[in-house]
């Protein structure tokens, strides 16, 4: 594909000649016989984005999940109207997502038989942590006798008696890719072999466009109740062992230090990742620059769930959420994801709250830590092995590429993902605006 009038985030207005890798950069570039043409029109080319934490099956398994969560759904009234609407699928069952305690409490075997009796029922804590069943769903996963329903998303033995739901991995393709997205990282820590090569098949097979890196099995989530220094340590130790960097999810300040820790007496590896560093205090700063550790983190959040953080969070804290711009000045590598479907899927917006960092009632969650436009897109232009690392339009370089609308001063204003006007992967046109 050639691609004439493209202006380059440097402001050269350049023509892009781009296969699986791109083979040109240069001026008034002769189009080949057959080869496909696509003119820009002035608006900025960039490396297509990543998205460096995601979780594909949830992500399309919620497109048709019914949603209990804010915005939508914010009062018990809500939640109660929005269950008894709620058809099962087609496996029986009524599967909902995006609940925080927030609309109703927090939710158990009991609350939920009270909404809802005849069918199997399970809400997902929007966290992704947690999932609360009532009984006709118990007895479905054998626990009749589980005392409350709240079942953790990483006990494997419950969810194993489910049967897979059927999810349409192509139309989140066609999402995925009409953001600008070219390639994603899936940060599900338990993916099996046959959840490894399904993905793989998907994406040969086309049913799934952007490229997939995927950090199982060398990916741990942390729970406070259960933090184990030796235990970690082992774990880390052994994947360093064999070559493996590893990707550890901490979003309180116990998980971080506790995971700074067992890195201490492990070692690093160059390409081990910290997910999300929801909590980060001033005195683990250092650590993580010394330790050479990626930060990968979601300021989408502040803009999604920022109202509840100023409320739920001691003030003295608040410094301390979703930071971004100390970490960048202590020289730690960081890079953006929008932990999809736990979060919105927007990268655009993600990069839009790193900038602002504005609740959704418009106020500001932890000012000091805003970073410019073009600093916030960048994260999000980081190679899928080293997020840190960002991507450019050169020849070498792969054949993944974003068009905007707009060129880069007017783009870096917006960031909008309505700007997105052409996705290239490979060479190829996956995604083009009508």
């Amino acid at each position: 594909m050639l691609i004439r009038r493209a202006t380059l985030l440097d402001g050269a207005m350049v023509d892009i000649r781009v296969g699986d890798r791109i083979e040109e950069v240069g001026q008034d570039l002769a189009a080949r016989r057959g080869e496909g043409v696509l003119d820009a029109g002035g608006g900025t080319v960039l490396p297509g984005l990543h998205d460096h934490h995601v979780h594909l099956r949830s992500a399309a398994a919620a497109l048709d999940s019914l949603s209990v969560g804010p915005p939508g759904v914010r009062t018990k009234e809500q939640l109660v109207q929005a269950l008894s609407n709620a058809d099962p699928g087609p496996d029986g069952w009524i599967r909902a997502v995006g609940y925080h305690e927030s609309v109703a409490g927090d939710l158990d075997r009991s609350s939920l038989d009270a909404l809802v009796t005849n069918s199997p029922v399970r809400i997902q804590h929007r966290s992704g942590a947690l999932w609360m069943l009532n009984s006709a769903a118990l007895g479905r996963v054998g626990l009749p006798d589980h005392p409350d329903g709240r079942l953790r998303s990483s006990d494997r033995g419950w969810s194993e008696v489910l049967r897979r739901r059927e999810t349409n991995l192509a139309e989140l393709s066609r999402r995925i890719t009409a953001t600008g997205v070219t390639g994603v990282t899936d940060a599900t820590p338990d993916l099996d072999a046959d959840d490894l090569v399904s993905l793989m098949v998907a994406h040969r097979r086309g049913e799934f466009r952007p490229r997939v890196r995927l950090l199982s099995p060398g990916k741990i989530i942390l729970q406070d109740d259960r933090l184990d220094l030796d235990a970690l340590t082992t774990w880390i130790t052994d994947h360093h062992s064999v070559g493996q960097p590893v990707a550890v999810h901490c979003v309180t300040a116990a998980q971080l230090v506790v995971t700074i820790a067992a890195l201490r007496t492990a070692g690093s590896h160059p390409l081990d990742r910290i997910e999300h560093a929801a909590v980060v205090p001033d005195d683990t700063l250092t650590d993580l620059a010394e330790l050479g550790l990626t930060v990968v983190t979601q300021p989408n959040f502040v803009a999604e769930r920022g109202d509840q953080y100023l409320a739920e969070v001691a003030a003295h804290e608040h410094g301390q959420l979703w930071r971004v711009a100390s970490l960048l000045n202590a020289h730690v590598p960081v890079a953006f994801s929008t932990d999809m479907p736990f979060g919105a899927g927007d990268p655009w917006a993600a990069m839009r709250a790193a900038v602002h960092r504005t609740t959704p009632i418009g106020k500001i969650l932890n000012g000091g830590e805003c970073v410019s436009a073009r600093t916030a897109l960048t994260m999000f232009l980081g190679w899928s092995d080293r997020p840190g690392r960002a991507r450019t339009v050169e020849i070498g370089e792969p054949g993944d590429l974003c068009v905007l609308t707009e060129p880069p001063a007017a783009a870096l204003a917006e960031l909008d993902v309505g700007m997105v006007a052409a996705t290239i992967i490979g060479g190829e046109l996956v995604y083009f605006a009508m």
